[in-house]
């Protein structure tokens, strides 16, 4: 068995995690979340532990899998999780307007972001967009999304970017 599988899970107090047939469940005060059940894998909960369980005879490379995709949606629906992206550019700009995130980013007409059901967004600056949900894999997504819309690019490093991400910058081409 993985050494990842064998790692036992706590839950925090006020989430549940429920084992069912067809998946299982987590529910806690940032919402709930599901995932489909893997073959040979088992999941047995006691006394708010977590124990992944790999079946006799089977491939475990679905032990650890299943142990990571637990521990994310605990953390996620107890302190949910976020992804900060910051606007590097002359007159690159976000706003809020409703649910619907405004980005100016050098195009000639604004780029309008609707976010996805369980996702929030928030603009703290005009150059700063905070990401924020309980599904570790919705706001990875969302947060890659809005960078594809202007990636950061190498010459002048200009563009969305991932907060604390570091652009190693091209030399301009000499005469």
């Amino acid at each position: 068995m993985s050494r990842v599988a064998k790692k036992p899970i706590t839950l925090p107090k006020g989430v549940e995690l429920k084992v069912a047939e067809d998946g299982i469940a987590v529910k806690g005060p940032k919402g709930s979340l599901s995932v489909h059940s893997l073959p040979g894998a088992s999941v047995h909960v006691e006394n708010g532990v977590v124990n992944v369980v790999v079946a006799e005879g089977a491939e475990d490379k679905f032990g650890g899998t299943v142990r990571a995709l637990l521990a994310n949606m605990v953390k996620g629906v107890s302190e949910g999780y976020e992804r900060k992206l910051e606007l590097v550019g002359v007159g690159y700009r976000a706003s809020m307007a409703g649910k619907a995130l405004n980005l100016s980013l050098g195009f000639s007409h604004p780029v309008v972001f609707n976010a996805p059901e369980g996702i929030t967004l928030e603009t703290p600056t005009q150059t700063e967009i905070l990401i924020k949900g309980s599904d570790k894999q919705l706001v990875g997504e969302v947060a890659a999304k809005i960078r594809g819309y202007r990636p950061p690019e190498p010459y002048k490093g200009k563009g969305v970017r991932y907060a604390g991400e570091k652009i190693t910058l091209k030399e301009a081409k000499k005469a």
